[in-house]
């Protein structure tokens, strides 16, 4: 007996039994297939779509088509619309605070249910091929951090215009933008004057003079060396590659119609810009002022998705971590790696500084309102509510104020270095309001008032002047810095009448006057650092650390400010005056230098192109030769850095979010 094996058996399949087999198998694909694809069920749950997204955000180089729409669904339930409202609710709730310009869906949604409501129900067929091509650039937008992509714009209507027509409710339009050039009145007679126009020709040579310098020798670094023909490492930012220059300079070029210059300042912000990596103690308020500042006007000149994205990610969001303290107070200090944060050592037992911490107001405010996130604006306004609280020695407020205990340090007043721009923000963030933060304004009036009657002096020969104040006893002596306080009085007077109006607007002309007094009292006819008074000398530096000039804007700013609020022609004169004496005395081959020593005939230069040189001081220069129609003062606010912001409800470029968070918690 044997058996059978394996080989002898007869085991080939007849062909019916094959293809039995085949058609099995190729029904249960065709059933997985339509399960994932064509059942209406999974499609709604938007789960291709995820799908899909993970496939494409692999990289621009995969290139996967969008699922089409449900064959059963109306184009007010249209997946793409359904899955981007959820795609938001999400991002609410596990990012508060990281906004993404999304596409006005519930609009577009609206809008096809009034264009034909009793159409919807026979929308059977899959959406034109147009409409699904422009959804695919829209995804494809959003896997590339939606830089590109064109997004409605919530513009404040002109005060008193009732024409004015807001893009929030016409999503369709393109963004808006400020023109190339400022957007002035090609017409006015300053822009046509031959004279004004060979002015602003000039400075605007000096500007490319700075910046094609700064490109061949330092181009990603913060600022250049023009002497060494190297970068400067020793600037507030460190070795680092901030590109300071470029982020601050950058809408210096557009008011000046530099497109190419622009560009080439947008693709490196674009490409390299970023804090992520920097494991450096940087300061807040520097940071604030030059980046976010500069990110925030260009987002408001363009609308361009870049610069808000920037502005929030690398400014704001590393810088919370500084108001971690038990009074709100930031800290002046923060590694934007570590989120760690202190204050100088030097400063008055480790106090926080008036300027720096309350000149923060102009920026995060207008950002809540751009990313419909309230944290900014919350985490300034409670820095406010502890200056108006506090009791203020004479009305006054000192430099220095403990973050921890909400103690005045050392009482030490100035509408200089320390104390300066907190004025100036409380001014300006009233005007920004569109003249509705009224304790922003009452808060202004209350300290000028204060430092009217008690620091601002006039000297034996008529010389106007605000003198620093330590422990009731007056310096006599000005900073340079605080020559801005000369616009700043000047338009405290012409945005409200009140009975300080003329008070106002004569300590502002006569501040001006004595800035530009201790301009040409220097054979170099530009200021020093710090001026002083007595009966022997009058607006003149006597010490030789302040006899230098760094470049610095202040002076010019006045003289800007003022020729806008009187025309006076003087202040044009003044301000050619300064562009000589810095083509004369600053201007070397390869940039611009600030001097050691105003007072000698052929000072030496200090090797330092700052980037405020092209941020403020060319800025405010071609602006004073400009028609009062390029960036008008009834619309736009200069923050401490003279990046322009827009004023709400005056201005269409405000671009306010058409929706608000919920108050996060995040720090």
């Amino acid at each position: 007996m044997y058996r059978i094996g394996p080989i002898g058996r007869k085991s080939n399949f007849h062909s019916r039994e094959k293809c039995l087999i085949g058609l099995v198998l190729v029904t249960l694909c065709f059933l997985c297939f339509g399960g994932i694809f064509l059942l209406p069920d999974n499609f709604g749950g938007d789960r291709v779509l995820r799908v899909y997204k993970h496939f494409q955000k692999a990289g621009p180089e995969i290139f996967i088509p969008a699922p089409p729409l449900a064959a059963h669904a109306s184009r007010n339930e249209d997946p793409h619309f359904i899955g981007d409202r959820q795609r938001l609710e999400q991002k609410i709730r596990a990012e508060l605070g990281d906004i993404l310009d999304e596409p006005p869906a519930a609009q577009a949604a609206a809008g096809a249910a009034a264009a034909g409501e009793a159409d919807a129900a026979n929308v059977q067929a899959p959406a034109p091929a147009a409409a699904l091509e422009e959804q695919l650039e829209q995804e494809r937008a959003e896997a590339e951090d939606a830089r590109h992509v064109a997004v409605p714009v919530l513009a404040a209507p002109a005060q008193g215009d009732s024409d004015t027509v807001s893009t929030h409710n016409n999503p369709a339009q393109q963004i808006i933008q400020l023109p190339m050039g400022g957007g002035g009145n090609d017409q006015a007679p300053d822009t046509v004057d031959a004279t004004l126009e060979e002015r602003r020709q000039k400075i605007k040579e000096m500007m490319e003079h700075a910046w094609h310098n700064y490109k061949l020798y330092a181009w990603g670094k913060n600022e250049l060396r023009p002497l060494s023909q190297r970068p400067h490492s020793g600037s507030i930012f460190g070795s680092y590659d901030l590109g300071a220059t470029i982020v601050d300079g950058l809408d210096t070029l557009y008011i000046m119609g530099l497109e190419n210059e622009y560009r080439e300042g947008r693709d490196w912000i674009e490409r390299k810009f970023s804090l992520d990596n920097i494991s450096a103690e940087l300061s807040v308020f520097e940071t604030n002022i030059r980046f976010v500042g500069g990110m925030l006007t260009l987002y408001a000149f363009t609308g361009d998705p870049l610069y808000k994205e920037k502005g929030t990610a690398c400014g704001p969001t590393k810088l919370l971590p500084a108001f971690q303290t038990p009074t709100g107070i930031p800290y002046a200090l923060v590694n934007t790696k570590s989120g760690m944060a202190k204050n100088y050592g030097w400063a008055s037992g480790g106090s926080s500084i008036l300027s720096e911490f309350g000149t923060l107001h102009l920026e995060f405010a207008y950002l809540s309102d751009i990313t419909g996130n309230p944290l900014y604006r919350e985490r300034v306004q409670t820095i406010r509510q502890v200056l108006k609280e506090i009791e203020k020695p004479k009305g006054l407020y000192p430099n220095f104020l403990n973050p921890k205990t909400g103690k005045w340090g050392q009482l030490h007043m100035s509408l200089g270095a320390l104390g300066d721009s907190y004025y100036e923000y409380l001014l300006k963030a009233w005007l920004q309001s569109g003249q509705t933060d009224e304790e922003a304004r009452e808060m202004y009036d209350e300290a000028m008032v204060a430092i009217m009657d008690k620091m601002v002096r006039t000297s034996p020969n008529g010389l106007t002047y605000v003198s620093d104040l330590k422990f009731d006893r007056l310096e006599h002596k000005m900073d340079h810095l605080a020559c801005f306080s000369g616009g700043l009085f000047a338009l405290g007077a012409a945005t409200r009448q009140n009975e300080h109006r003329d008070k106002y607007m004569e300590v502002g002309k006569g501040i001006t006057n004595t800035c530009h007094e201790s301009y040409i009292r220097a054979p170099t006819q530009l200021g020093p650092e710090a001026f002083r008074f007595s009966d022997a000398v009058e607006a003149r530096a006597l010490r030789s650390q302040e006899k230098y000039y760094i470049l610095r804007p202040e002076t010019f700013e006045s003289y800007f400010v003022l020729w806008r609020l009187t025309h006076d022609q003087k202040y044009r004169d003044w301000g050619w005056e300064a562009v000589l004496a810095l083509e004369k005395h600053c201007r070397t081959p390869h940039g611009y230098c600030g001097l050691r020593n105003v007072y000698q005939p052929e000072p030496q230069k200090d090797d330092v192109q700052q980037s405020f040189f092209l941020a403020e001081t060319l800025k405010y220069l071609y602006l004073l030769f400009s028609d009062d129609s390029v960036l008008p003062l009834d619309e736009w606010v200069f923050n401490t850095e003279a990046h322009p912001l827009p004023i709400k409800g005056a201005n269409q470029y405000y671009r306010q979010a058409p929706v608000t968070l919920p108050v996060s918690n995040a720090s």
